[in-house]
């Protein structure tokens, strides 16, 4: 049994290497058809450029020497566009990605390429060979999705911390990821925070923040035109508390001159906002909280602004009347850059968290975060690990406050100055990266750019539900590895997650025969939409009769994410030949997941599947369970990567999955999965193939 599994698992293996080594080559082959358009362009401008320097009686002396651009400058820009277009094609969108980001970000993408005359990146990211097979629990056909026109700009709040701490090669490095985000139609208004200043520095708070204003805005304008502008007039102090909704922590903040903000983003500039706030009692700018601008700006431009503070009630009146929006950006990200990275896992000895469901998941993290804040039952106290605790736990709430300001499809990214700017940190300026030290260290690129991959894709660069041991790069120095694993957290308000039985009240166990337990027809379940969500997700219509039959005495629980969006349903199953008394007392009932489902409007974005998965091995089944799926399931490849095995059943249609760890080690365990895999009744109303 254990050949017979290793040999089917690199089978598995073997398949999926060939798939991603054929879309890394249709991945080059698209490469090489787009460069070469980009090329020849860059050299006509370049052409163009030199002969009008030999030949125009105007360019004297006194002509600035930038109006043309020189054959260096000329290159570089090339070099530069070419780097672009790579770390785009790295991020592996799928069709269903590179639509949804046609759909969202398409008509600002293809106006900032025609304001700054370069080659579109539309035309890029809709050449179907430059689609990578990234595995995605999607199931069913996709249909084509409009682009829409005429929208406010899209805008990331991006907060960076700690700026006077970063060398200029992570500061022009993360300039430079921020000016390729406006290229794909993504506006960046940039709070700095310099709150991190050692009371004997020579020079004083204000004196810093006017240096770091100054260093980015002269990293930006290296990388294109518009370059950034201040805004240092738009955030305003009130001495009453703001009416803003209730849901949100009171914020002294708020945008006082709109068009400050409005106007530059409407031309295409990046904006650079001072931790600075007028006040309006003292007539003074003092120093303001970077988390409370972010907010302020958050709440501006969602239109959530109501009051005094940025009209009077007659023009609030006009505006319902009329049926205007108050938006004036679409806030469609969150960005924070911090030395310390995304927030630290709280279930794991190292790492990040790659994905937060914040409706799911807040509480827990937070008061983790905050018991490391906190002295020990000694009575000590590690400073550092409570100022980093303190940092993470504000970036943690910064997110809650924001998104719960924002649509849904909104999403925060933390992540550290290394990885927005694609630089390698070495593992020792790592263990000396600290909030009043950090170094960057210029390398071959090792990973994707998570801000230009979470924009082309709206998810993390690794799902959330693959093992630790998949995203952990391999080297056989430990501690090398792990100073090479991304940093960066995704957070998203995310969905509620039920659980029948609830695990933290009754871990959940092996009935004992006779006991009474779960069905699906308990008030507590909405068997209608469960039904329906089963339908939807799988193509075809569930026997509900036959089904209910079936697992009445065999039900462990159920997982359900959101309102019916995504869920499982767990059985605790009996090996043929046994009784449920026997298998119960010799510990051989197999834990298995029944249905896996997922609405389709939800297949392949918003992590419903993660979250699910997730539910399932962290909290339902943590020590291990079993599944079956048809060899020709294209959610194969995803189930693969999150199980610790997989072997093709013999003579059957099934392959068969598991994450128990020592199953391969237990022949008897192995044989029992393998027979429930085989002998579970199919409960469908019908006997055709289910829809692709």
């Amino acid at each position: 049994m254990f050949v017979r599994t290793c040999r089917s698992s690199c089978n598995a293996w073997t398949n999926a290497t060939s798939t991603t080594q054929a879309c890394s080559a249709r991945t080059h082959e698209s490469l090489i058809r787009s460069f070469a358009s980009t090329t020849s362009q860059s050299k006509r401008q370049e052409a163009e450029a030199e002969e009008k320097r030999q030949v125009s009686p105007r360019l004297g002396p006194s002509a600035p020497r930038s109006s043309y651009p020189s054959s260096a400058e000329a290159r570089q820009k090339r070099d530069s566009d070419r780097e672009f277009l790579i770390s785009v094609l790295e991020s592996s969108a799928t069709k269903r990605d590179a639509r949804g980001y046609l759909q969202t970000f398409g008509s600002s993408a293809a106006l900032t390429s025609a304001g700054q005359k370069k080659p579109s990146t539309i035309g890029i990211l809709g050449v179907p060979a430059s689609v990578a097979g990234r595995p995605a629990f999607v199931q069913g056909t996709e249909k084509e999705i409009s682009v829409k026109r005429n929208e406010a700009p899209h805008v990331a709040v991006v907060k960076l911390r700690a700026p006077q701490a970063w060398d200029d090669v992570l500061l022009e490095g993360v300039a430079k990821t921020l000016t390729r985000l406006r290229d794909l139609g993504l506006l960046s208004v940039i709070v700095l925070d310099c709150d991190d200043i050692k009371p004997n520095q020579a020079s004083s708070w204000h004196e810093t923040v006017t240096e770091q204003t100054d260093r980015l805005l002269r990293a930006i304008g290296q990388y294109g035109f518009p370059a950034a502008e201040v805004v240092d007039s738009g955030i305003w102090k009130s001495t009453e508390n703001p009416q803003i909704p209730s849901s949100v922590p009171s914020n002294p903040l708020y945008v006082g001159f709109g068009k400050a903000f409005t106007t530059p983003l409407a031309n295409g500039h990046i904006l650079v906002v001072p931790p600075r706030a007028y006040s309006d009692a003292s007539l003074q700018y003092s120093k303001a909280d970077a988390n409370d601008i972010v907010i302020a700006l958050t709440t501006f431009f969602a239109g959530l602004q109501f009051g005094q503070q940025s009209s009077d009630y007659r023009q609030l009146a006009e505006k319902v009347s009329d049926g205007q929006s108050f938006r004036k950006a679409l806030v469609d990200r969150v960005i924070v850059i911090d030395p310390l990275g995304g927030i630290p896992s709280h279930r794991q000895g190292h790492g990040t968290q790659v994905f937060i469901n914040l409706e799911d998941e807040f509480k827990n993290i937070q008061d983790a975060l905050y018991e490391k804040t906190q002295p020990t039952s000694a009575g000590t106290k590690d400073a550092g690990v409570s100022a980093r605790a303190t940092v993470h736990l504000e970036n943690l709430r910064l997110a809650k406050s924001t998104l719960a300001l924002l649509p849904s499809n909104a999403s925060v990214v933390m992540t550290s100055p290394a990885e927005a700017a694609n630089i390698n940190v070495s593992r020792r300026n790592q263990l000396e990266a600290k909030p009043d030290g950090f170094a960057g260290e210029v390398k071959t690129r090792t990973w994707r750019n998570p801000l230009i991959h979470n924009l082309l894709t709206d998810r993390p660069i690794y799902s959330s539900s693959l093992p630790i041991g998949r995203i952990k790069p391999t080297h056989q120095d430990e501690e090398i590895a792990l100073s090479r694993m991304p940093t960066t957290t995704l957070a998203k308000r995310g969905l509620p997650v039920t659980i029948f039985p609830d695990p933290r009240v009754n871990r959940w166990q092996p009935p004992q025969p006779g006991v009474p337990r779960l069905r699906l027809t308990d008030t507590c379940i909405d068997l209608p939409r469960l039904v329906h969500l089963i339908n939807d997700s799988f193509g075809r219509k569930l026997n509900v009769e036959h089904y209910l039959d079936r697992v009445k005495d065999s039900l462990a629980g159920i997982i359900i994410a959101g309102e019916y969006e995504g869920g499982a349903i767990l059985t605790w199953e009996t090996p043929f030949g046994l009784d449920e008394e026997t298998a119960y007392r010799k510990g051989r009932l197999v834990p298995y997941l029944d249905k896996f489902a997922v609405l389709r409007k939800s297949q392949g974005a918003g992590g419903v599947a993660d979250i699910v998965f997730n539910a399932m091995v962290r909290d339902a089944f943590p020590d291990g369970v079993c599944w079956r799926s048809r060899k020709d399931n294209p959610v194969n490849k995803w189930y693969f990567e999150r199980s610790r095995g997989v072997l093709k059943l013999p003579e059957s249609n099934w392959a068969m999955f598991w994450t128990t760890p020592e199953a391969v080690s237990n022949d008897q365990m192995m044989r029992d999965y393998e027979d429930v895999c085989r002998n579970i009744a199919p409960s469908w109303a019908d006997t055709t193939k289910p829809a692709d």
